[in-house]
């Protein structure tokens, strides 16, 4: 049976409403919008110069994904980041960043390494310049990559609302940023142990990692944010479709 498909135009690649889906997430991101901060649609229309209709769509999105909240008769307000978040938010995203890097240990690992060098790069320079603000959005990528790079959709949509999460506990709750060569050189031992192909390195590098953010964020002692890492299994699946 042959379809009839005149009717049907061609849509643009992105929404509207995706795209100020992305400005608000970013707004919220860099604490534009600081957690408890509520959102006015009017004010937001006239700023962003879109209609109230794909506006609405955007924050429905962004309540979807955990950092908006909607309050009956009220309206929308940034979501507020407790203690209890800022841990919850670290122990998903040791269990994401982990299997994503246990999939790219069992498929081809040249171009995840690239793509990690690279941001690596980008953090090495940002930390040379001083520049925190650089840094962290350099660090934002490096952790976005890893994710990225092991094929999975599912394990990159989970990682990219959990970093937007963490930009927010950062920006909501931290006063202990690590210093800068130190924040370089974890990212560093973990492109290696990519490189190397060393998944016990790597799980531990990342654990540490995260336990260390946690415990700056919160100013307490370190914390394990995850239990023991399982073995290993001698032939991890091969990487996901592509996202």
């Amino acid at each position: 049976m042959e379809l009839d498909l005149d009717d049907l135009e061609p849509v643009s690649r992105r929404s509207t409403a995706a795209i100020v889906a992305d400005r608000l997430r970013r707004a919220v991101m860099r604490g534009t919008f600081p957690p408890g901060a509520q959102l006015g649609e009017v004010e937001l229309a006239a700023r962003l110069g879109v209609s109230r209709g794909p506006l609405r769509e955007a924050m429905q999105r962004l309540v979807a994904e955990g950092l908006v909240r909607s309050e009956r008769h009220r309206g929308l307000f940034v979501r507020d980041l407790t203690a209890a978040d800022v841990r919850d938010v670290y122990t998903a995203r040791n269990a994401v960043e982990r299997a994503a890097g246990l999939l790219i240990l069992g498929g081809d690992r040249t171009e995840a390494v690239a793509v990690l060098t690279t941001a690596l790069a980008e953090m090495e320079g940002a930390a040379a310049a001083g520049d925190a603000v650089a840094l962290a959005d350099a660090d934002h990528r490096f952790h976005h990559e890893l994710v990225a790079a092991s094929g999975s959709p599912r394990l990159r949509r989970m990682a990219d609302t959990l970093l937007v999460e963490t930009r927010m506990c950062l920006t909501a709750l931290q006063d202990n940023p690590p210093p800068p060569a130190e924040l370089v050189a974890d990212h560093r031992a973990l492109r290696d142990a990519v490189r190397d192909g060393d998944a016990d390195r790597l799980v531990a590098t990342l654990q540490a990692h995260m336990a260390d953010a946690v415990a700056r964020i919160l100013d307490v002692a370190p914390v394990t944010v995850a239990g023991p890492a399982p073995d290993v299994p001698d032939d991890p699946p091969p990487p996901a479709g592509a996202a």
